[in-house]
Formats: structure tokens, sequence, C-alpha cells
């Protein structure tokens, strides 16, 4: 079974960074999904698409997979580059508007 090990990005209603440092795994599909007859909704046959496990580490989350006989899939995060700002950059005076 293949798992992917990612960080999640920060949703876009957050402006906070609180969870940003979690790890997670999730398993990758083993079968697609498929429409019910009788009530119309989605399913599937593989129960391990619904599971998402988190992790203070990556490296909790590799011995995770390991342990298990996982074979995953790391994905490093992109690094967000935050430049500092000024209030008081509102107002020079050589600002174009």
């Amino acid at each position: 079974m293949k798992a992917r090990i990612f960080q999640p990005a920060q949703t876009a209603t957050q402006s906070g960074a609180a969870g940003a440092r979690r790890w997670r795994l999730e398993y990758e599909r083993a079968s697609a999904r498929r429409i019910d007859p009788l009530m119309g909704w989605t399913s599937a046959d593989d129960t391990t698409q619904q599971l998402t496990l988190n992790f203070a580490s990556e490296a909790e989350a590799v011995a995770f997979a390991e342990k298990h006989g996982l074979d995953y899939e790391i994905q490093q995060p992109k690094r967000r580059t935050v430049r500092p700002k000024s209030y008081a950059a509102n107002f020079r005076h050589d600002r174009v508007v």
C-alpha cells in the first residue's frame, strides 16, 4: 500500500500558523470511486481513503510508515518568504499609488 507524507497547506480563511507544523500521512486510492446506483452517493471499496494520520514531525510519520511496511513518498513543503512591512510605509511621500 502506498502512502503520502506531507505538511498540509494553511487554509485560506486562517492567517495564523497554528497546526502548520504538523505532518500528515494519507493513503493513496487503491480503487476508483464509483456512484452508488440506488442512492447516487459516491463510494469506494477501499476504506483507507478516509483515513488521515497526523504527526508532530516528519521523522515520526516516516517511522510509522516503515513500521507498518508502507511504501511512502515525502512531499517537502514550499517555504513562504515573509517580507517585513511597515505601517508607516503607507504614508511615504514617494509612494506610487
